[in-house]
């Protein structure tokens, strides 16, 4: 278990220009394709409207790992949806957060190995939060597998650049 935490810590830690950060990317595949940002969109759809009785889809259902700014900040165990989910939830609520949209910039660092992607992401959420809009700047990274024709977040790290209310 600590080797797994390990490994998606320094994947996500890679998408922060850490040394040994790889730039290398197959000629075919500059970027990430639709269906790899699909479970991207998906996770971001999930967490601005927070559907009742709903959980996110876009998660690999083994060897997830998150790392996040709300507590308990690192999601990496058997029941990492799980308890993101119920953390996401809770600091959602605790910032009472609403209308809540992500807006992707073009992913950088794109790399392929197999059935894994990893690529990070300049993403801005905007929104409200207790009444007062504001503007959240950060990178997102993620790493991806692909099982059955299907990419699912294997991990994602999110880190913020910039923060701004009005």
């Amino acid at each position: 278990m600590a080797q797994l935490e390990a490994a998606a810590l320094g994947a996500v830690l890679m998408g922060f220009g850490l040394p040994g950060a790889s730039s290398a990317t197959p000629a075919a595949e500059a970027a990430p394709t639709a269906a790899m940002l699909a479970p991207v969109h998906s996770l971001a759809d999930f967490m601005s409207t927070l559907p009742v009785g709903a959980h996110p889809p876009s998660f690999a259902r083994a060897g997830l790992c998150i790392v996040e700014n709300f507590a308990p900040f690192l999601f990496c165990n058997p029941q990492a949806a799980t308890d993101w989910e119920a953390g996401f939830r809770a600091h959602a609520a605790d910032e009472d957060l609403s209308e809540l949209q992500a807006h992707f910039g073009a992913a950088h660092d794109f790399s392929r190995a197999g059935d894994r992607v990893y690529f990070s992401l300049p993403t801005t959420w905007t929104g409200s939060s207790h009444g007062r809009r504001f503007v959240e700047h950060g990178a997102w990274t993620f790493v991806l597998t692909q099982r059955g024709g299907t990419w699912r977040i294997q991990g994602y790290g999110w880190g913020v650049t910039a923060y701004r209310e009005s």
